[in-house]
């Protein structure tokens, strides 16, 4: 999820972007070193556990708003108060660390760094939403990362890998972007993907 500056992906590309509503979440994405650093610590669960349904790495991001599914028109609203938001901002440094799963069904990395101003930029996003009068589910920030999902029957294999993961440490990194993002969940067959509606970049000093 990495674009240059106000360069945008417009609902509308293909058959499944022209339904009526996307959905739509404003994350964080980590750099690519720290991806890869995750992604070979992760190499032996790979292997071990391939029917796990592993999220690509190009989709790995830390939520801090969740939208849902929005109409197409409210989109736009969105953009002009959070790219003023990025650009009033610092950087967020933070680093992947450990691991653990949510019901036995979703394996996830954990967020260490700078907390403290991951909330408060979260804060931030959501008081944007409010806003923009745009409805979503206010639910407390849990910072972290998902890595897969579990099949329905072989649950075991997450709690196994995130048992794996618990010493895990990754190397610090700072956020740079602001990522408006989309998906394609529901709209076919397929594993989900992701795209970047806009992205921004942190202009605070």
């Amino acid at each position: 999820m990495t674009q240059a500056r106000g360069q945008r992906t417009e609902p509308g590309g293909d058959d499944r972007d022209r339904a009526a509503t996307v959905r739509v979440f404003i994350a964080l994405a980590p750099p690519d070193d720290a991806k890869h650093e995750l992604e070979r610590a992760l190499g032996p669960a790979y292997d071990a556990y391939p029917r796990m349904r592993w999220n690509r790495i190009e989709d790995w991001h830390i939520t801090l708003a969740f939208l849902g599914e929005l109409p197409v028109g409210t989109v736009p609203l969105l953009r002009p108060p959070l790219a003023d938001l990025a650009a009033s901002r610092r950087p967020v440094e933070l680093a992947l660390r450990g691991g653990g799963h949510f019901d036995e069904r979703v394996l996830w990395s954990g967020i260490d760094g700078d907390l403290e101003g991951l909330h408060a930029l979260a804060a931030g996003v959501r008081a944007v939403v409010e806003e923009c009068g745009v409805p979503f589910e206010d639910r407390p920030l849990r910072p972290h990362l998902t890595l897969a999902r579990a099949r329905r029957d072989d649950p075991s294999s997450v709690v196994e890998v995130a048992a794996g993961l618990a010493g895990f440490s990754g190397s610090r990194w700072r956020a740079g972007r602001l990522h408006l993002v989309g998906s394609d969940f529901g709209r076919g067959p397929g594993p989900i993907r992701y795209r970047d509606i806009e992205s921004w970049t942190f202009g605070g000093r």
